[in-house]
């Protein structure tokens, strides 16, 4: 049984989605600020959280950030807000995902199940990347002193579902579907910011990318 955390000031969007996941089998815990909503899932790890932006005090921005210092776990990002900027501050702020508002309940649903069903693809041989290895039987991508370098489960989905293809070009809509597991609701942007945090951690110069390069007017490739 999963648990999930909802983090949201509105009393009735609030309960709405407690029923709706409830209903659908969910443990939920649930915070109408930010620094409730860290202080619950420090108590009570959930499998998923789902973050407004809105709140007061602490922002939903904060709070993923303060979610995404502990923990993995997929954050939803749900906000009125869908200028590109915000999108993009939202996901670099930790979220793996940014659904606006008004928003379709079930929609919320289905991306809530096809992130808590992503799991690294682990029939992916190992490989290396400069000084990195990356082994997916494991989860983990390790420095060559043997330290681990810390990637959200997004970014190792990401990058090992890259290296599945043999250097073959994966289009923004093929990522969405194989890593995020939907297609015709998603948003490309999710995949650039991405592939923009990916670049910072596995790139010697993020600005001039040697691994993950972008095939112009197509999509991405990862150059082993």
């Amino acid at each position: 049984m999963s648990r999930i955390l909802i983090v949201e000031d509105d009393d009735h969007i609030r309960s709405a989605l407690r029923l709706m996941f409830e209903g659908e089998g969910f443990v939920v815990d649930d915070a109408p600020s930010g620094e409730l909503g860290v202080a619950l899932f420090t108590r009570m790890t959930a499998d998923v959280a789902i973050v407004d932006v809105m709140l007061p005090g602490m922002s939903g921005f904060e709070t993923c950030q303060a979610l995404r210092a502990s923990s993995d776990v997929p954050i939803v990002i749900v906000s009125a807000r869908d200028e590109t900027a915000d999108v993009i501050l939202g996901l670099e702020s930790g979220a793996d995902d940014y659904v606006t508002k008004p928003f379709v309940p079930e929609e919320l649903l289905a991306r809530v199940r096809a992130h808590l069903r992503r799991r690294p693809d682990k029939t992916t041989n190992a490989f290396s990347l400069g000084e990195l290895r990356v082994i997916p039987d494991e989860g983990v991508v390790r420095h060559a002193d043997g330290s681990e370098l810390h990637l959200t489960s997004t970014e190792f989905r990401l990058l090992t579902d890259l290296a599945s293809v043999n250097g073959k070009v994966l289009s923004r809509e093929d990522l969405l579907e194989r890593v995020w597991g939907y297609d015709y609701f998603g948003d490309s942007r999710l995949v650039d910011v991405h592939i923009r945090r990916l670049r910072m951690k596995i790139e010697p110069d993020p600005a001039n990318p040697t691994y993950l390069v972008t095939v112009r007017g197509t999509g991405y490739k990862l150059v082993l």
